[in-house]
């Protein structure tokens, strides 16, 4: 096998070079005027847009920092500034059924104008209703109708007055009204008097009283019949006198507003109203009310059902509308209607009644988080109703859950046409889309975000005008060629890819923010490249404490990693922590011990769950490896253990694979493996070395606990060749590797690090099938036969296992078949 070399300085990292900018800063540089490597997003966003069916919804998906508000922002301002502004909306009263509002839509600034129309037209009537009952044509007209009423009142009681004393009877008011009684001479005749007259007598005073109490009612119908007709006829008066003033001011409003034909009829309700209630328009008189020694204000009449309740005003808006309701609840969304308490009740009315984003997005577009409306309560599920019946309802969601229902206001809903956009993670995207059926209905364009774009000079430049656009927006010190060049290569590294720039602008935002600001700190006048490496570092600082005191720990040797010297069945493996602020690598004592017996490789994370899938799945693939190598003319037959020292968190992952076999190797040849070293890297059942996460943390990771400990010279790490691409090293790593004091070397095969750990040669099977004497494999291969031959000298053990336990490895026969045990 050819030897492996370790990478030299030129590929742990790529630089930016400064010459390649023609600018001195970026005061020279100009803004960025588009968004940057997001091209399968943009043009799903502008199809979603540009596509007017109301079930073409976007959903905005990416992680977090790739801009997506940023740019849904920046597209809708600029297509909703192109469009129509949508009507003016607004609720009033409704003269037919009070509880239930009526909604009116006009043209864009006519609701304001309307509103204060209404406000005019009553305030006018106010004024000059009652002028026109305190004229005197108005009252001469009146006191006409009313003296014609007492004159034809007066003499019918007359009239009966004279017939009801021929007959010796007078008329006499009671407490229950007007009757009729005997008289002797013009006055009431007393009861004992009536009874002391004979027999005959009074029985004839009865008779003409039962007959004149039955004309009596006839008259006192007859007075009432014309006590109507003069308050008809005073009515008609009032209706006529008005209407000279009503009918001018509300014709005005009916021409100004002809071509709407609901603001019409609701014009003609109101001219209606009016009339049937012209009282509340007479002058009235201060007369206080006395109840119980408390005086109370007679109360005035109410003009508010005449009012306008304009809930969305577009009169200086410039084209449609774009809302981002950042707190989403279901009132901030849909409306509400509000009360008022006054002695402990609690009334309510139109004018009460606010708009929602919803109302204020109609015609437009609504943008909200998928975390916020799944997080309120009622949210989703109106928003989805919304869409599908394209109109918008105010209401009380949680009405249908009262025990006792309480009597509010029925809105009339307004109808809609809105492009609803929803932004968030992309797990909540695949959770919707899976889970609910009509999610797929209602939201069929798919607005997926890189965090990555290619590193290509069209994008390099675009990085330049974006940190000298940031710098012009947040007033930041402009960047030289150097701070720009610094910034670009952490972007590289940011992605994970030498080939890839990061699309996550706001840690790049971040960078540059924090630049500008230690340069201010230093008076420079502009940021250079060690500014934005001042500000990396004193980042890292701010949130590394968890590294450091696992550094610590690791060299005062409390968590045992040995960075020098050789062992038997121990090797160092690398993982990554991601606390969620700061990602570090930490480096890990994996350790294995082979023994007589045939249990198989048996790894104690997972006998006492603490690892994942993913990593029992690793270790099943390099036992299934080893099967394939070794068990070729006798059975595989061992008992293994393997574990990472001192772990007291779950592991999960597949990139120690390679790291846990070479343990295992070392453990069954008795060679030493150099504990100089750390290895990372995935395996596949073929032997060959799979790229992994998080290289340049682990090699960083290592590479500071060699630098506590003491530089050697003949420390390392071994990475997968695959992963060579990923690398972007700091420049202490970079510059200890080209001092010799470290070294990275890539592997393509399992063999080739572990020559590397064991400094001999892995060998491979000849022609006659066997390996070579004196290589690991050779070694390897004999030590199995000896433990498969003993375990058969020997008898087989009983092998005792727990109900619930796990075999990671059954014996392999010849074929490659498992065995039971």
């Amino acid at each position: 096998m050819a030897k492996i070399n370790p990478l030299p300085p030129e590929e742990l990292s790529w630089r930016c070079a400064a010459e390649r900018f023609s600018f001195a800063t970026t005061d020279e540089v100009a803004s960025l005027s588009e968004i940057i490597g997001q091209d399968r997003a943009l043009r799903s966003i502008e199809f979603g847009l540009g596509i007017t069916n109301h079930n073409y919804n976007v959903f905005v998906l990416g992680e977090s920092g790739v801009g997506k508000e940023t740019t849904v922002k920046d597209l809708l301002e600029r297509k909703a500034k192109d469009e129509p502004v949508p009507d003016d909306w607004c609720y009033v009263f409704n003269f037919g059924d009070p509880d239930s509002p009526m909604a009116l839509n006009l043209p864009p600034g006519s609701g304001s104008e309307f509103s204060g129309d209404m406000d005019e037209l009553i305030d006018s009537l106010k004024r000059d209703i009652p002028r026109v009952f305190e004229s005197k044509d108005y009252e001469k007209h009146r006191d006409e109708i009313l003296e014609g009423q007492q004159e034809r009142t007066k003499n019918l009681f007359f009239r009966f007055e004279q017939k009801a004393v021929e007959k010796g009877l007078i008329l006499k008011k009671t407490v229950s009204g007007l009757a009729v009684v005997p008289a002797k001479g013009g006055k009431p005749m007393g009861q004992e008097e009536f009874d002391s007259l004979p027999a005959a007598r009074r029985a004839e005073i009865e008779q003409d009283l039962q007959v004149m109490q039955e004309k009596l009612s006839d008259v006192v119908r007859e007075a009432r019949a014309i006590e109507k007709e003069t308050k008809d006829r005073i009515t008609a008066l009032d209706r006529e006198v008005v209407q000279y003033v009503v009918n001018p001011a509300v014709g005005e409003l009916l021409e100004k507003y002809k071509e709407f034909k609901s603001v019409l009829d609701y014009l003609e309700r109101v001219k209606d109203n009016i009339f049937d209630s012209i009282d509340d328009f007479r002058p009235k008189e201060d007369m206080p009310l006395s109840i119980g020694g408390i005086r109370l204000q007679r109360p005035e009449p109410t003009f508010e059902r005449f009012k306008v309740n304009l809930i969305v005003s577009n009169k200086d808006a410039k084209g449609a509308p774009v809302i981002f309701e950042t707190n989403p609840t279901y009132s901030n969304l849909f409306g509400r209607i509000e009360f008022r308490v006054q002695l402990g009740v609690a009334t309510t009315d139109f004018t009460m009644i606010k708009a929602g984003s919803a109302h204020k997005a109609n015609g437009g577009y609504l943008v909200v988080n998928a975390m916020d409306i799944l997080r309120n309560i009622f949210v989703y599920e109106s928003l989805k109703r919304m869409i599908k019946n394209r109109e918008v309802r105010i209401e009380d969601p949680w009405e249908q859950y009262r025990i006792i229902s309480s009597i509010t206001l029925k809105a009339a809903p307004i109808p809609v046409n809105i492009k609803l956009i929803i932004m968030g993670e992309p797990f909540i995207y695949y959770l919707l889309h899976n889970m609910d059926t009509e999610y797929r209905k209602l939201f069929k364009v798919k607005a997926d975000f890189d965090a990555v774009m290619p590193r290509s000079d069209e994008n390099i430049e675009k990085y330049a005008h974006f940190i000298a656009t940031r710098c012009r927006e947040e007033k930041l010190v402009p960047f030289d060629r150097s701070g720009v060049s610094r910034t670009i290569e952490l972007g590289v590294r940011l992605s994970g890819d030498k080939e890839k720039l990061s699309a996550r602008f706001n840690e790049i935002t971040n960078i540059i923010v924090e630049a500008s600001y230690w340069a201010s700190v230093e008076g420079s006048k502009a940021v250079t490249a060690a500014h934005v490496e001042r500000a990396d570092a004193e980042r890292v600082y701010r949130n590394s404490k968890i590294s450091d005191k696992l550094r610590d720990y690791i060299k005062d040797d409390t968590i045992l990693i040995a960075t020098e010297g050789s062992a038997v069945g121990q090797v160092n493996g690398l993982a990554v922590l991601d606390p969620g602020d700061y990602a570090f690598g930490k480096p890990s004592r994996v350790s294995a011990k082979v023994f007589m017996g045939d249990s198989g490789v048996v790894n104690i994370e997972r006998e006492v769950k603490m690892s994942g899938r993913i990593h029992n799945k690793a270790l099943m693939i390099f036992t299934s490896f080893l099967g394939e190598r070794f068990a070729r003319k006798f059975p595989l037959t061992l008992s293994a253990t393997i574990t990472f020292e001192q772990l007291y968190e779950e592991i999960e992952g597949d990139s120690a694979t390679c790291t846990e076999l070479y343990a295992l190797y070392s453990a069954l040849t008795g060679v030493p493996l150099d504990q100089g070293f750390a290895v990372t890297g995935s395996m596949n059942q073929a032997g060959e070395v799979q790229p992994i996460g998080g290289v340049n943390e682990k090699i960083e990771g290592f590479f500071e606990i060699c630098k506590a400990k003491g530089l050697t010279g003949s420390q390392g790490v071994i990475i997968p060749r695959r992963n060579v691409r990923n690398l972007m090293l700091k420049k202490e790593v970079i510059e200890a590797v080209r001092g010799g004091k470290f070294a990275i070397y890539p592997i393509e095969r399992m063999d080739e690090g572990l020559e590397i750990l064991t400094g001999m040669v892995a060998g491979e099977r000849g022609a006659d099938g066997n390996f070579a004497e004196g290589t690991i494999n050779f070694l390897a291969e004999k030590r199995l036969s000896e433990l498969a031959r003993g375990l058969k000298e020997f008898g087989k053990p009983p092998v005792e296992q727990k109900k619930g336990a796990s075999n990671n490895a059954l014996p392999v026969g010849e074929g490659g078949e498992k065995k039971k045990g």
